[in-house]
């Protein structure tokens, strides 16, 4: 008996997995993107009615807006040029600062994107923003929070909603919220794990380069990431995978890919 469950729950995992030839490899999926973004959207806009928007005509809001649009035209490109041109086109983009001292960003399913005026003075320059909201956005645009989300259900045995209306089961709720969590201390969709971390270094690099930024900044953006981290609590928008040291070895590591996307504005 505990042989035949054990296939039936394999045969189960093998059929909900899809490839993903961006990051080109399979991905656990139990979740459709219209349940995914309309849960996220509620919650965005929660979000956003209960914290300190900075106005629209703020220099930094608009830095963000900028930044943020211009990634989201690379992106939609690169997938175009992948064969994938349609993608994206459920994804409605909004990008907003927060008036909060944390230093943290994150970006929803269908490309709703929060950023803390306390990760601007590490950021410091608008380039190293825009690899900042390069790495959040391809968290969303590859699903690992979808993938996240999937696993977790596989986990508490709600394979069998996979399909059905997520947002109306209290318990699917639950697993969104403690993947996304905006409300959370520490932001949405955290702690990632090693290999999504490295996926989002790598593919920010290239978003952010595409639109027109050095994505050698990130180099440095990273090294004083790293240092805030030392003799205190780490920031909320690191991740516990990979060491700091690996993160940034592995950007040097890809540099040289990122430049060929890199054409300046």
């Amino acid at each position: 008996m505990k042989n035949l469950l054990s296939l039936v729950v394999l045969a189960f995992l093998l059929n909900g997995c899809t490839s993903n030839s961006i990051i080109g490899r399979s991905q656990l999926n139990l979740v459709s993107d219209n349940d995914l973004q309309a849960m996220a959207f509620a919650q965005y806009r929660e979000f956003l009615n209960t914290n300190p928007v900075v106005p629209a005509n703020n220099s930094n809001t608009e830095m963000v807006k900028r930044v943020g649009n211009r990634i989201a035209v690379a992106v939609k490109q690169y997938y175009k040029d992948n064969g994938m041109p349609n993608a994206l086109d459920n994804y409605n983009w909004e990008f907003n600062l927060i008036n909060k001292n944390e230093v943290n960003a994150w970006c929803m399913p269908g490309g709703k994107v929060v950023v803390y005026t306390g990760i601007l003075a590490v950021t410091q320059t608008e380039a190293a923003l825009a690899i900042v909201l390069g790495h959040e956005i391809t968290h969303a645009v590859v699903g690992h929070g979808k993938e996240r989300m999937s696993q977790e259900m596989v986990a508490q045995g709600l394979g069998s909603l996979a399909g059905a209306a997520l947002g109306t089961n209290t318990q699917a709720a639950n697993i969104f919220n403690s993947v996304y969590g905006v409300s959370a201390e520490y932001g949405a969709l955290l702690p990632n794990s090693r290999k999504q971390e490295l996926e989002a270094d790598h593919f920010g690099l290239i978003f952010a380069a595409a639109a027109g930024y050095d994505p050698r900044v990130a180099i440095d953006f990273w090294t004083r990431m790293a240092n805030l981290g030392n003799g205190q609590k780490p920031p909320a928008f690191l991740s516990d995978h990979p060491s700091d040291a690996q993160r940034i070895q592995k950007i040097k590591d890809l540099m040289p890919e990122a430049m060929k996307y890199y054409h300046p504005r």
